[in-house]
């Protein structure tokens, strides 16, 4: 089947096939037997400025799909590399993704790719069928948008649609393709691929890109590719903490799914916890816990490691001294990821100027909720109706298996309070204002899921999104989207679309 071209609001080749062809292959994707369109986000696509309006469903599925490209579409698959749970790949890249090409925001100016998911093999994709099935899409939509709702750096989902085809996995599936919107798709591995050929040229190529799109600031420093270094630490360690304050694991943190940009990509087998635990993990394929909750920042670190080894030749002509530097920076990520996570977590609390005993009293509750079994979400929501009245507090201690324990420390934690300036007020919009009373619960996902792909049901999917594009507010009507799993319900496991 032929590609065919639209004259639908055009977009820009991506400034990335700027650089030599052997950073990417040029390939159309594979058009699909019959799409249809599952959502586009009007939003979104308003935010960007593109005006699609005079397209009807059957157009935007066609544009989604990969059968018809945008006008201005010069569409490439990325080459990369990566450490995939500790063991080195030499050649990952673009299995099933194609990027289309860019536009520009109207407001900031940044670029942002448009790149589609499940759009049919590459050569990158190993044996794989670049094809991605309905669940894993409709997860990464939710998820994807649920993050940015929430506050948190992270790719966008632009439009989800049905091929009419199936794809097999362990048994036979619907179909999909997700457009995501992304900063940018460099990755760590993406330096990974060029420093495992020892092009060096190439890495210089890679990081000048980066600097240009993502840091332009650091191109005034006396050592451009050091302060490179830095800032992504930074952008990573502020990145890790807010995922670590919102009780999220992503599940596969791969270099290859390690963003330079400093945002949340590729949503796998990504969850929410519910009862606090920091062993959790939810990855079916994690089996000895590499990337569980508790581990997400040292993982960052270690990921920032192999970034740093890429950079070494650029850093400082005298490898010795290369090394130093680097490892100076690499060193400071658990004392950058400390503040930014303490920073937030005393916001949770209520606590808006910093004291002696924060960190304490912060890791007090954790322990507490730990050995009590608490829900992580609702407890901090509920907090904030006791940081305003001793009256709430029943709600938050029927959360424990020990009550008293929390008790305790609520004790000491009110204590703290009078000392911020507005009690109880202030404390308690500013927790509301940071603690959610709505995220994707795993069972929730799972069952909107469930309903699109074995009924064809689409509107648990709508109500799903609807109620957690406005995650910070009560939403009384829909109050049961906020209701920890029951026993029967609880989704233990979650597995990677591939």
């Amino acid at each position: 089947m032929a590609i065919a071209r639209t004259s639908a609001e055009p977009l820009r080749p991506s400034s990335y096939t700027r650089l030599p062809d052997h950073f990417y292959a040029r390939l159309d994707p594979t058009p699909v037997v019959r799409p249809h369109l599952i959502r586009f986000n009007q939003a979104l696509a308003t935010e960007l400025g593109l005006d699609l309006s005079a397209l009807d469903a059957e157009s935007l599925a066609a544009i989604f799909a990969g059968n018809r490209l945008p006008q201005g579409a010069e569409p490439i698959a990325m080459a990369y590399a990566g450490h995939q749970f500790g063991y080195f790949v030499p050649q990952l890249g673009d299995g099933r993704a194609i990027l289309l090409g860019e536009v520009s925001h109207p407001i900031t100016g940044a670029r942002l790719d448009i790149q589609l998911k499940g759009s049919g093999r590459t050569p990158f994709s190993r044996n794989g069928d670049g094809r991605a099935a309905l669940g894993p899409v409709l997860r990464e939509y939710l998820i994807s948008e649920a993050m940015h709702a929430l506050g948190v750096p992270t790719t966008r989902a632009l439009a989800a649609v049905l091929t009419g085809e199936w794809v097999q996995r362990e048994q036979p599936l619907p179909g999909a393709v997700l457009t995501r919107v992304a900063a940018s798709h460099v990755r760590v591995g993406t330096f990974e691929y060029f420093a495992a050929r020892g092009q060096h040229a190439a890495i210089g190529q890679l990081a000048d890109y980066v600097i240009d799109r993502h840091y332009p600031e650091v191109r005034s420093s006396g050592q451009p590719y050091l302060t490179l270094l830095q800032a992504v630490a930074q952008r990573q360690a502020l990145l890790i903490a807010r995922w670590m304050q919102l009780g999220f694991i992503h599940g596969v943190m791969n270099t290859d799914n390690m963003a330079l940009s400093g945002e949340t990509i590729d949503f796998g087998p990504c969850a929410f916890m519910d009862t606090y635990d920091p062993a959790t993990v939810f990855s079916s394929i994690d089996s000895h816990g590499r990337y569980a909750y508790a581990n997400q920042p040292r993982i960052a670190q270690w990921n920032l490691a192999r970034l740093a080894e890429t950079l070494l030749s650029l850093i400082d002509p005298q490898p010795a001294r290369a090394v130093e530097l680097a490892t100076e920076v690499v060193g400071s990520f658990a004392a950058r990821y400390a503040h930014c996570w303490l920073e937030g977590m005393c916001r949770k609390l209520g606590l808006s100027s910093a004291e002696d005993g924060d960190l304490e009293l912060v890791q007090a509750l954790l322990d507490v909720m730990h050995a009590g079994q608490a829900d992580f979400a609702l407890t901090f929501r509920r907090l904030a109706d006791a940081a305003q009245s001793e009256r709430a507090d029943e709600a938050v201690r029927a959360l424990f298996t020990n009550p008293s324990a929390f008790d305790t420390w609520a004790a000491t934690w009110r204590v703290r309070l009078q000392r911020e300036a507005g009690a109880p007020q202030r404390p308690a919009q500013l927790m509301r204002a940071v603690n959610p009373a709505f995220i994707p619960r795993n069972h929730r996902v799972e069952h909107a899921i469930s309903a699109a792909v074995e009924r064809g049901d689409f509107s648990v999917f709508e109500q799903l999104l609807a109620v957690l594009a406005h995650p910070y507010e009560d939403q009384p009507r829909f109050a049961h989207y906020a209701d920890p799993p029951l026993p029967a319900e609880r989704v233990l496991q979650t597995f990677c679309g591939t």
